[in-house]
């Protein structure tokens, strides 16, 4: 298994690691199989989308502030709970297909490390598994 840090810089935010991923699938020499992309925190979420527009990872980040608002009527007492429920709803892991040793993503796919309670050091997990 391999790891890297992510440095958040905001409390929401979404950072392209495509490229760190796609190093750790290249260094791997798997030719074929499977990457996983696990993010091992409450607040933070990993998911795929697109990055050629900017206005995309905003507008998501836009979209869940309006639907789970920073300030709402929580019980969990850190001043964190909407951070929770946006990483549960993101979620955790993403599986990536590989072929050639490169991860297979739409031509306008990226893959995002969502920030939801920043700014903080993160870390996010990666295993590749090659085809038999």
């Amino acid at each position: 298994m391999n790891s890297f840090s992510v440095k958040t810089s905001e409390r929401f935010e979404m950072i392209d690691i495509t490229r760190q991923i796609r190093d750790i699938i290249r260094e791997a020499g798997a030719g074929s199989g499977l990457c996983y992309v696990f993010v091992p925190h409450t607040t933070a979420a990993v998911t795929i989308n697109e990055n050629a527009d900017p206005d995309v990872p905003r507008d998501i980040i836009s979209i869940l502030d309006r639907l789970i608002p920073l300030h709402g009527p929580y019980r969990h007492g850190e001043g964190n709970s909407a951070a929770h429920v946006k990483a549960s709803l993101v979620g955790a892991s993403e599986t990536v297909l590989i072929e050639d040793d490169q991860p297979v993503l739409g031509t306008w796919q990226s893959i995002f490390f969502c920030e939801f309670d920043g700014p903080r050091m993160r870390k996010v997990l990666v295993k590749v598994i090659a085809n038999p």
